[in-house]
């Protein structure tokens, strides 16, 4: 009976621990998608008709932009990540699946900015 009760204790153990985990899980992936939208409509509004890219290059563009809210947030690329991560990279994991939920509140505050700085063509450089 002792026995059959320890089992059954762990397994409720290893789920509440399962179900925190899932749980932060889809906090961070809500937070990463919260202002994504209202960045990559910005960039297609306003960026992407100034350029001359044919439609299978526009792609371009939005990694500009998202890499470069990466670098000033988790300074380096994604790509560079990627090099750096590949055990992570193989898992199907990115570099926001790894940041913090603070870190995730400043990129979706961030992506918001640069949205409302894309739709008043301030440059990059400003």
């Amino acid at each position: 009976m002792f026995k059959l009760l320890l089992i059954k204790e762990f397994q409720r153990l290893k789920e509440i621990e399962t179900n925190q985990y899932n749980l932060e899980w889809n906090v961070k992936r809500i937070l990463t998608k919260t202002n994504y939208h209202i960045h990559t409509e910005a960039i297609k509004n306003y960026i992407l008709p100034q350029k001359d890219y044919s439609k299978d290059k526009g792609w371009i563009i939005y990694a500009e932009e998202a890499d470069l809210l990466n670098v000033a947030l988790f300074k380096c690329t994604a790509k560079d990540w990627r090099e750096a991560n590949s055990e992570l990279v193989e898992k199907g994991m990115n570099i926001r699946d790894i940041a913090s939920i603070n870190e995730l509140v400043v990129l979706s505050n961030l992506e918001n900015l640069n949205a409302l700085m894309i739709e008043r063509n301030i440059d990059k450089i400003e």
